[in-house]
């Protein structure tokens, strides 16, 4: 069943079920549907949202982590959400939910990262995006899952589609350098709210190394490896992934001890 695709006020998203809301966040080459196994298993007691990230849209001067995060701020005010949320950020999309959380502290309830940009990446290589090398692009798509059968036609069609055409390659390089220069080591600290941390041990765009300095940065972080598992946890390991992200939504938050 397609996912549902929802338009208000120049926004694209998706918007299922009900309750504490779920703010998702996909990557640069990610799509909607990065996300449906947490879509399929939580719409039932949460309100599941996805904006549709203008990456290949987008006016070049805005086009970089500060442009999509404002995007992000407007997103969540047109929809009217007033609770801190939980947002959920997949590879360039946990770099904005980092950026978010520092700007809006008090609208996060509690953030995921799962193969998060904002300290290192290995992005698709120095000469990335190749146009009209099918093979080539086939080649890179595998590179972010373990298990490259998850590297399908449909996703491999996407992405080459993309790097065909010039407007669209030119914001995807833009942004990527935008992340590769915002780099959140210093700022980590500041981050106050409950982060769960899930990675692929085989993730070899930001790999364990990179979850293990997120932990050791965040305040409040826990950190879960998924074996056999590559970039996007969500997608390889579905309900791995799953089942560590109802045990965290089931844990109280609790304010920060002041420091005395």
């Amino acid at each position: 069943m397609e996912l549902q695709i929802k338009q208000q006020s120049g926004f694209s998203y998706v918007d299922e079920g009900s309750g504490e809301v779920l703010l998702l966040l996909h990557g640069l080459f990610g799509a909607l549907s990065n996300w449906r196994g947490v879509i399929d298993e939580f719409a039932r007691e949460h309100r599941v949202i996805i904006p549709m990230l203008p990456l290949y849209e987008m006016p070049l001067t805005r086009a970089g982590i500060s442009g999509l995060v404002d995007f992000v701020q407007d997103f969540v005010k047109a929809l009217g959400l007033q609770e801190p949320t939980t947002v959920l950020g997949n590879s360039l999309g946990g770099h904005l939910a980092l950026v978010y959380t520092l700007r809006h502290p008090a609208q996060v309830k509690r953030l995921v990262l799962t193969g998060s940009s904002g300290l290192f990446e290995d992005s698709m290589g120095g000469s990335f995006p190749r146009r009209g090398d099918y093979a080539y692009v086939q080649e890179r798509v595998a590179y972010t899952f373990y298990d490259p059968k998850v590297a399908t036609k449909e996703l491999v069609d996407e992405v080459f589609s993309i790097t065909n055409s010039n407007s669209k390659c030119l914001r995807i390089i833009t942004i990527a350098r935008s992340a590769q220069r915002h780099n959140l080591g210093k700022d980590l600290s500041r981050i106050k709210v409950p982060t769960l941390l899930i990675w692929g041990l085989n993730d070899t765009i930001t790999p364990p190394v990179v979850a293990h300095e997120f932990n050791r940065l965040l305040p409040r972080a826990e950190l879960h490896f998924l074996d056999h598992c590559g970039h996007a946890p969500m997608m390889e390991r579905p309900q791995a992934f799953n089942r560590l992200l109802r045990a965290f939504l089931a844990q109280e938050v609790l304010q920060p001890t002041a420091s005395i």
